[in-house]
């Protein structure tokens, strides 16, 4: 009871609960009162705190002093060893604490989440200074909706990539979303050709499924120009391709995020969390990770389309989209079509392969499959041969590609010029004549 009215009203710090106990504790004893004599049986009734803590306490004048190692910090830490690399990302501008922690998870990190937010936050000097927006973005509008399975977005993505010489080289990277539920497909190519968009599109529509509608931009593979009636005029072999494939394409806007908005999005989306900071061998290796990271983020939540990806695709937009099945029609363009040049090679993403000679005819078709590169005749039916993809910039040549190991010139005119070739005529030595074992000098 006596307790119970000490602590009602009364502050929770520790100072004050005790202070106020030994004021109550004054009044009853009055002049009696000592406070170097006080009952810590009877205070730690009334106060509950234990009594070696009390003792500790009364040793400093009922003082709560704060703890000497309080602002100390460990010299060794979770993150001793891996601050290198946060920092680097950080300079970088990626302040993403699940991309620093999948990033740190590569190279063995086995901390926590939490550790590496806390380093972020107390490191924010390291970022660089954003860009600040001194205009309006536009007028308030409504985002483009679909049903579920209805409409795909595509886009290209490019991204600057620096070798171990310090020279500079692009990628490019072809993104589609379904608009529906947000499940997302990325592939990275040496460059944004339409044969690569083709390529591109195929493994995403094998991995999503075939949609009615593709929302696109005004990219030069896909539409010409516009007529006097503001419709599309579509690039031949496009054309074909939606017609081979079934699907309708509509062009968005230009600058209009509201349309497009989710696959100009996802391009960021990879930019600040898949790409930053990553060092890759090969256009192979970079590709099989891409394809891992969209796995992982198709089945986990989202909370912008508030749900995961894989299930709402797999349960809603596949009743609407249609499945691909590969056939030989589908190859033609996965294995695009290639001149052979005068010395039995072609030219694939930027590398030269090797034909064999016996082949007789002027093109070939190429596709690369993984880590392997393989050569068909035009029509499809046989492979001429395979290459490794090492992604060299050496050539790589085949066997049977010449006739023999160097090819080698005939005249093609009778040869008419004669010369004289003899055998070397050998020189006697001066020490000759006091060789005495030869018959001749004994003659003499």
């Amino acid at each position: 009871m006596h307790q119970s009215k000490s602590m009602e009203g009364k502050s929770n710090d520790l100072t004050d609960i005790v202070s106020q106990v030994l004021n109550e504790m004054k009044m009853e004893q009055g002049e009696n009162f000592n406070i170097d004599k006080v009952n810590l049986a009877e205070l730690e009734r009334c106060t509950g705190i234990t009594r070696p803590r009390l003792r500790r306490l009364k040793s400093n004048g009922f003082v709560d002093l704060p703890d000497a190692r309080i602002g100390r910090k460990a010299e060794t830490t979770v993150l001793t060893g891996y601050t290198g690399i946060i920092d680097d990302l950080l300079r970088k501008g990626v302040t993403n604490s699940s991309v620093c922690y999948d990033r740190l998870k590569e190279v063995g990190y086995k901390g926590g989440l939490t550790t590496v937010k806390t380093y972020i936050s107390q490191h924010k000097n390291l970022v660089p200074a954003k860009r600040q927006i001194v205009a309006p973005q536009g007028d308030r509008g409504r985002r483009f909706q679909t049903d579920p399975g209805d409409s795909f977005q595509m886009d290209w993505g490019f991204v600057n990539v620096e070798d171990q010489y310090g020279h500079t080289t692009q990628v490019a990277c072809f993104a589609m979303i379904c608009h529906g539920c947000g499940q997302r497909y990325i592939e990275f190519f040496p460059n944004a050709r339409q044969e690569n968009l083709f390529i591109g599109m195929i493994h995403a529509f094998l991995y999503m499924g075939i949609p009615k509608h593709i929302l696109t931009d005004n990219m030069k593979s896909v539409v010409i120009r516009r007529d006097d009636q503001g419709n599309p005029i579509w690039q031949p072999d496009y054309e074909i391709f939606m017609g081979n494939l079934c699907f309708e394409t509509k062009l968005c806007k230009p600058r209009h995020p509201f349309t497009k908005g989710a696959v100009e999005r996802l391009v960021r989306f990879v930019k600040d969390n898949f790409i930053q900071g990553r060092v890759y061998t090969e256009l192979t290796d970079l590709n099989y990770e891409a394809f891992r990271w969209c796995q992982n983020q198709n089945s986990i939540y989202h909370r912008a389309v508030d749900c995961v990806p894989n299930d709402k695709h797999n349960a809603l937009c596949m009743k609407t989209a249609s499945r691909l099945e590969k056939t030989k029609e589908l190859s033609y363009y996965l294995c695009p079509e290639r001149k052979i040049s005068f010395d039995g090679f072609v030219n694939y993403e930027g590398r030269r392969f090797g034909v064999p000679f016996w082949y007789t005819g002027k093109t070939c078709r190429v596709g690369r499959d993984g880590y392997i590169l393989y050569i068909y005749a035009s029509d499809m039916s046989k492979v001429l041969t395979t290459h490794n993809v090492t992604w060299s910039r050496r050539d790589s040549f085949c066997k049977d590609q010449y006739t023999s190991e160097q090819p080698e010139e005939q005249p093609t005119m009778p040869v008419r010029v004669h010369m004289e070739q003899r055998d070397i005529k050998e020189h006697e030595s001066g020490f000759e004549r006091f060789n005495f074992e030869k018959e001749d000098l004994w003659n003499e």
